[in-house]
């Protein structure tokens, strides 16, 4: 178990991020919770899941949950995107509902970083 890794109640669902590992072992409902692994590839007839990082011409930059950008219906939709520096001492998250654009912009540069979604049907992804 590391720092910001995710783990997932495969009976009610709950998602955990750790954010100080110890020796224990994470359970919820009576079970161990398992780490969820994150997909980086896509299938080309697949939606788009993977999230891009895109300069604005502010100065800024957002992340995208896909180049098209990835539907947001009450039964299929992207749940939170994170972005996490490449030494896991900084992140910013954003919750999404329904409704929202699957986009994030960043408040600050975190230089090299990855960024990851999860979707509320195709689970985990991320990039860099």
């Amino acid at each position: 178990m590391e720092r910001l890794d995710l783990y997932k109640c495969d009976i009610c669902g709950n998602v955990v991020e750790v954010i100080l590992n110890g020796n224990g072992e994470l359970v919820c409902c009576g079970q161990p919770m398992k780490k969820m692994e994150a997909q980086q590839q896509e299938e080309a007839m697949m939606e788009k899941h993977i999230p891009v990082f895109v300069s604005l011409d502010d100065g800024y930059q957002e992340v995208r949950v896909g180049e098209v950008l990835h539907p947001m219906l009450p039964e299929h939709y992207i749940m939170f995107i994170e972005t996490i520096s490449k030494d896991k001492s900084q992140t910013q998250l954003k919750f999404l509902k329904p409704g929202e654009e699957p986009k994030m912009l960043l408040k600050d540069s975190f230089g090299e970083a990855i960024a990851r979604e999860y979707c509320s049907i195709h689970g985990l992804w991320q990039s860099k």
